[in-house]
């Protein structure tokens, strides 16, 4: 079956060009009759064309039996052309005979093209009335659409967002210019070259938006940034492991101050995809630690002793009430998690924490709770019993003993005095940022009176 196919499909192939070769174009039959009043009347023709065609005025024509010999002087190869073309098609030409010289003289290709150059300009001319019209019209537009684009008090009032007004008042600004060109283009009767124009603007379009998709992508999440307000000046965020405190958000990057003190900058794009950690939204925080007590001690009054210790300090605050839990069990110590509450507002997160910390280390101390230290096991060959007396034996190791039992009981114990437990927020980084927003002049998009996401 295959074969078969295969021989069809050969034979198709060779019958084509076969069937092409045997059957030829009609072609234009010759009259057989006397053609002198004919050749006559094609040679005053002509000649009479060619008198009246700028170019071919020397060109002379001898015609016979409908064969047309063509010869004389031309300026160029395009006005050859033009004169064969022109005989070619003239009725009852059999054939054209091209004898014509082509010169090539200055004097001959010049003035073509200034006579061109004269017509061009006193058309201009006679449209100069036409062309100021359309200047004036495409002007009074564009600046029309800048007056209106500056009018931000009616554009805020369509979109309260800043962003989004600026935004819209530069499209109007450039509507209107393009309206202007438009008008302009169909005044002077260049109506077809406006569909050009679009065109090619769709494609250069296309071609830009690939180049700058990245920038494009930061400017569409700065306006949807500006849209949801995920923050606010003044707030402590983290943005993708990137810690600090919000100073702006403009129409290309957010800006933060990290808790050195440093400048960080955050495109937008990375923002608005990234995930953000705002620990300003709710003032109240959770801090915890973990404190280990020896495995023979009782981890539930352990965990009470730590709890009562927490809550003797004001800045824990009683709802939700300080908590705390078995962590882990060790091999030779018990984990257990205290966890409290602070209102970030009035109280320094760090400062609580560490104040809290040592509260319950030295409350569990001086109930007899023990911290837990590694434990080593050291095993010896031989005669231990032996060593261990000859070193306590040894005068050197006894007056050591004596010495130091001699001065202990005499020590004064050193007390430390307790400082005050200041645990006010700290105020620096906000006053950083503060004098920063005040003294810089660059647009911030974060809109204290809009709901925050």
């Amino acid at each position: 079956m295959r074969a078969f196919l295969l021989s069809l499909a050969l034979l198709l192939i060779i019958q084509v060009p076969v069937q092409a070769q045997t059957a030829p174009e009609p072609q234009a039959t010759i009259d057989a009759e006397d053609t002198t009043q004919s050749d006559q009347k094609i040679d005053q023709r002509l000649t009479s064309i060619f008198e009246k065609v700028t170019g071919t005025e020397e060109v002379n024509v001898e015609v016979s039996a409908g064969v047309v010999t063509l010869s004389g002087d031309v300026a160029n190869e395009t006005a050859a052309r033009d004169a064969m073309d022109i005989a070619t098609r003239t009725d009852g030409v059999v054939t054209v005979e091209d004898n014509i010289n082509r010169t090539l003289d200055v004097r001959g290709n010049v003035a073509p093209v200034l006579q061109g150059f004269q017509d061009d300009l006193r058309n201009v001319y006679r449209a100069l009335p036409l062309i100021l019209l359309t200047l004036i019209v495409f002007i009074a537009f564009g600046l029309f659409g800048g007056w209106l684009a500056r009018r931000k008090s009616l554009w805020q009032r369509v979109s309260p967002n800043p962003f989004l007004a600026e935004i819209i008042s530069q499209i109007v600004r450039l509507a209107f210019w393009a309206i202007g060109a438009i008008i302009a283009l169909n005044l002077i009767g260049a109506s077809s070259l406006i569909a050009t124009i679009l065109g090619g603007a769709g494609v250069i379009g296309i071609a830009i938006g690939f180049a700058v998709r990245d920038s494009l992508e930061n400017y569409i999440s700065s306006i949807m940034l500006s849209l949801r307000q995920p923050f606010r000046a003044q707030d402590h965020v983290v943005i993708n492991d990137l810690e600090g405190i919000v100073v702006r958000l403009t129409s290309r990057a957010t800006i933060l101050m990290t808790l050195e003190g440093n400048h960080l900058r955050i495109p937008n794009s990375t923002v608005f995809k990234g995930t953000i950690l705002n620990y300003t939204t709710n003032p109240e925080r959770r801090f915890e630690f973990d404190v280990g007590v020896d495995g023979a001690d009782d981890p539930v009054s352990a965990m009470q002793i730590g709890l009562d210790a927490m809550k003797q300090h004001d800045f824990v605050l009683d709802d939700p009430l300080p908590g705390a839990i078995i962590e882990t069990i060790g091999d030779s110590n018990i984990v257990i998690r205290f966890t409290g509450w602070v209102d970030q507002t009035v109280t320094d997160y760090g400062k609580a924490r560490s104040y809290a910390i040592r509260s319950v280390i030295n409350t569990l101390d001086e109930n007899g709770f023990t911290m837990p230290e590694p434990i080593y096991r050291l095993r010896f060959d031989g005669d231990v019993k032996g060593l261990t007396d000859k070193i306590l034996s040894s005068p050197k190791h006894g007056a050591k003993t004596a010495s130091l039992s001699e001065k202990t009981p005499n020590s004064p114990a050193v007390k430390v005095k307790e400082p005050p437990l200041d645990v006010s927020k700290d105020r620096h980084l906000e006053e950083k940022v503060a004098e920063e927003r005040e003294q810089t002049s660059e647009d911030d998009l974060l809109d204290g009176s809009k709901p925050k996401e």
